[in-house]
């Protein structure tokens, strides 16, 4: 039940991110008066305003009325979408002079952008886009189970839907790793499970997936994304190699918690926002040392070999639900490892969260698999 519940939300996400890409956000800038407040946060021209100070605004009327009512001589942030990233600016300041003005935002634009990563029901698309990752390899590790002992009964066409409607939300937050990353885990477990003609069918599927993702990484994000020449692809190899350097000067220890946040420029990291490695494994070695590196790979291959075991376990007991949810684990672990490489999905509380909740289910299962191989008389 707790799973379904949680394929159902997934799915409640993805559809609410489809209605806001349709709906659009904010107001596209056509021009920005000299005099308007909003240069004072570097708004250009073809960047969409679609928050400030919290409050989302879909019209240049709604955007005057918040400036309006907006406390003067205090700072705001004010909410961006350009190249189809989300940008928070905060400082802008507003004087009482600016409020009086017919239109204080000192911007022309009639038009909601329709180009943004979709977030669904989280604060962020990367947050979005890791959930719906391990939610969506629990749909199709049911369907897969359901396929496997049942053959294409109703249930696996019911998960299979909801494996497609989640997988279609990752697409939406056109994040190039986090796709790669369930296609990886979908294939292995569809190879796991599957034999002849199903497997090819389920592999090519997959990476219709991809070209669907491709094209709304194309449509959303900077030029070039595609082909990794972007400022933010720029900017994980410069963080990378940089991080690497500074591993090898405390490799045992590490360079302690938030460590990096206080010397960011001082160690020659680039840009002005302070943020972390893009990798997982980079983190973990920076801040704690090799050893506490060593020590969470040794976690994970654990728990994919205990996951691995177990759904062998429920395959030859027949146990469909069992062997789906497990066949789910395993493919989400596979996937957020594979994300984790580029990606510090373990140091996003939702996503972490969301991991050991299903590592708990896995562990879980096992016991009821353990109970129903070894018989009553063991269990009392």
């Amino acid at each position: 039940m707790l799973v379904a519940l949680l394929i159902l939300s997934g799915c409640a996400g993805v559809l609410y991110s489809a209605y806001d890409l349709v709906r659009g956000r904010g107001v596209v800038v056509e021009s920005v008066a000299q005099s308007s407040p909003l240069k004072q946060v570097e708004v250009n021209p073809g960047d969409t305003v679609w928050r400030l100070a919290g409050k989302r605004i879909y019209s240049l009327a709604e955007l005057d009325a918040v400036f309006k009512s907006a406390p003067v001589n205090e700072p705001l942030t004010v909410s961006l979408i350009t190249h189809g990233e989300h940008v928070e600016r905060p400082g802008m300041m507003l004087t009482p002079e600016v409020q009086q003005l017919s239109s204080p935002s000192g911007i022309t634009g009639s038009s909601r952008s329709h180009r943004f990563r979709a977030s669904g029901w989280t604060r962020h698309y990367e947050t979005f886009s890791e959930l719906l990752q391990m939610i969506a390899q629990l749909a199709f590790g049911i369907a897969l189970a359901h396929l496997s002992n049942h053959g294409a009964n109703k249930y696996f066409k019911l998960a299979l839907l909801t494996s497609i409607v989640l997988a279609l939300g990752i697409a939406f937050t056109a994040m190039r790793t986090v796709l790669v990353a369930f296609v990886i885990g979908a294939s292995f477990i569809a190879w796991r499970t599957l034999r002849g003609i199903p497997k090819l069918i389920f592999t090519a599927a997959l990476f219709l997936v991809i070209g669907f993702g491709a094209v709304v990484i194309w449509q959303t994000r900077a030029e070039n994304a595609l082909e990794l020449g972007d400022p933010s692809s720029s900017l994980r190899v410069q963080v990378a190699l940089i991080g690497l350097s500074r591993i090898t000067q405390h490799p045992v220890f590490g360079h302690g918690m938030d460590a990096i946040h206080l010397h960011w420029n001082e160690w020659g990291f680039p840009g002005k926002d302070m943020l972390h490695m893009h990798s997982t494994p980079l983190q973990i070695a920076f801040d704690r040392g090799l050893p506490m590196l060593a020590l969470w790979l040794w976690l994970m291959i654990a728990f994919w070999i205990n996951a691995s075991r177990s759904a062998r376990v429920a395959s030859d007991l027949s146990d469909t639900n069992s062997y789906g949810i497990l066949l789910g684990v395993l493919g989400a672990l596979t996937g957020f490892l594979a994300s984790s490489v580029v990606n510090y999905n373990y140091g996003d509380s939702e996503v972490t969260m969301m991991f050991w909740w299903l590592m708990g289910i896995a562990m879980a299962v096992q016991g009821e698999l353990a109970m129903n191989r070894e018989g009553p008389a063991l269990n009392v």
